[in-house]
């Protein structure tokens, strides 16, 4: 059994996140949801949203990675980050 598109890198966006392919392949193996980054809010709910994943992933990058990490601009939670307008 070969792993999911969203653990290889045909799933994955080149500017950090997951493409459409590895999102599809995610909510089809964990029954989950996921949503393509909302960088330029059109709505409140929009906004509420890429607020939320900011808070969360400021953090995230804050308490779980290291010095190198969060200084590399190449690494996958600084270019979600920027996809996210954070």
């Amino acid at each position: 059994m070969t792993t999911p598109a969203w653990q290889r890198k045909e799933g994955k966006n080149p500017k950090g996140g997951l493409n459409a392919r590895g999102r599809r392949s995610y909510n089809k193996a964990t029954g989950g949801n996921l949503k393509p980054p909302a960088p330029k809010p059109k709505t409140k709910r929009d906004a509420a949203r890429r607020k939320s994943f900011c808070a969360r992933m400021k953090g995230m990058k804050r308490k779980l990675t290291s010095a190198k990490t969060a200084r590399d601009p190449n690494s996958r939670i600084n270019k979600s980050l920027r996809a996210w307008n954070c």
